[in-house]
């Protein structure tokens, strides 16, 4: 059974512009998700319905099973097992200290003190950032802002986390430290859904990749399956990653008969095999 589903999922804004348009989304527990599409084709909107932010015009959304219900007490369970990310960290942090951010969660469920205070010591721990319990997050760097506002979503202790373009606005270096970190994470057992413009990650991290174009999802399957379909990549405005762009022009446009490749590691042994063969 699906940890997560969308079964027909449509949604329009208020004034009638048609956001997704039948989307079925199938996460299984400890996958690492990635979606991608270009801007515009209904990923953040997509994400707010997976833990009821958004409410569906048509079609459900299906936690562990069950469709999600809207009143006050489901939606708090609901978002105990779905946490979000945005995409700008600073529409998620607002407390004036570190500490007191993370701890905003844990203190809506309830707990005792000393749990609260377990969570944040343990989620902070998580994301390399202990020591940094008093300091404003207005202060921080914008890697350092996404860490924070996953320990945030860490302290829930939630089951999956969601998060809408999580290298945005990060240099090479932070975009690789946040997903070798959301790497970590899903080893442990957390199912990850990312949504992102930069394929050259997906296949190094994601184990199920789907795409979106124009409220729709046009192809889902593993990171091989959709980047070897290069006709239906460039049809949603994408691209291939880097590597697999190289292998393609030598295998079409050079003939050297290389296997296709979408990770340095993957195209540096098919060109070894390639030599070896000649």
């Amino acid at each position: 059974m699906a940890i997560l589903e969308t079964r027909d999922l449509k949604y329009s804004y208020p004034d009638g512009t048609v956001a997704l348009n039948g989307i079925n989304f199938k996460a299984e527990k400890g996958e690492m998700i990635a979606i991608l599409g270009p801007n515009g084709a209904g990923k953040s909107t997509t994400f707010l319905h997976f833990n009821g932010i958004l409410k569906p015009s048509h079609g459900n959304v299906l936690l562990k099973g069950e469709p999600i219900k809207y009143d006050n007490k489901s939606l708090l369970n609901v978002r105990k097992t779905v946490g979000i990310v945005f995409q700008n960290p600073d529409d998620q942090l607002f407390a004036p200290t570190v500490e007191q951010d993370v701890a905003f969660g844990p203190m809506n469920l309830g707990l005792s003190k000393e749990e609260i205070e377990k969570r944040v010591k343990d989620s902070l721990k998580a994301v390399s950032m202990e020591g940094f319990e008093r300091k404003p997050p207005h202060h921080l760097s914008g890697g350092q802002k996404k860490r924070i506002a996953i320990a945030g979503i860490l302290a829930m202790n939630p089951e999956i986390i969601v998060l809408d373009e999580p290298t945005s606005g990060l240099d090479p270096m932070g975009a690789s430290q946040i997903m070798k970190l959301l790497y970590e994470l899903n080893r442990q057992g957390i199912t990850i859904i990312i949504s992102t413009h930069d394929v050259d990650l997906v296949p190094i991290y994601a184990n199920k990749v789907y795409l979106l174009n124009e409220g729709k999802i046009i192809k889902g399957g593993t990171p091989r399956e959709i980047f070897s379909d290069s006709e239906t990549v460039r049809s949603a405005n994408l691209r291939l990653p880097r590597v697999a762009h190289l292998i393609e022009l030598l295998e079409k446009e050079d003939k050297l008969g290389i296997k296709m490749g979408y990770t340095i590691g993957e195209a540096r042994n098919n060109i070894k095999e390639f030599i070896k063969g000649e």
